[in-house]
């Protein structure tokens, strides 16, 4: 489960973020392009743009789910 006091600074405000935890397997990359991003220089993923529409709110929570190592989260 991911832990909001581990998440990374980068993660856009808002109830979607990914935590440390992040293996940088791109799952949720391929799930939700829109909305999660790729830290180059670290190599971990992070929310770049929290969802807007139902279609973006089903792809983040598709990838929240797909996550193998659980490091996204989604508060409230």
């Amino acid at each position: 489960m991911a832990d909001r006091a581990e998440k990374f600074p980068e993660n856009a405000a808002g109830p979607y973020y990914v935590d440390e935890a992040c293996i940088d397997c791109d799952v949720c990359r391929e799930t939700a392009p829109l909305n999660f991003k790729r830290n180059e220089e670290r190599g971990y993923s992070y929310i770049r743009k929290q969802p807007e529409t139902a279609e973006e709110e089903a792809k983040c929570l598709e990838a929240l789910e797909g996550c193998p190592v659980e490091a996204i989260g989604r508060d409230g």
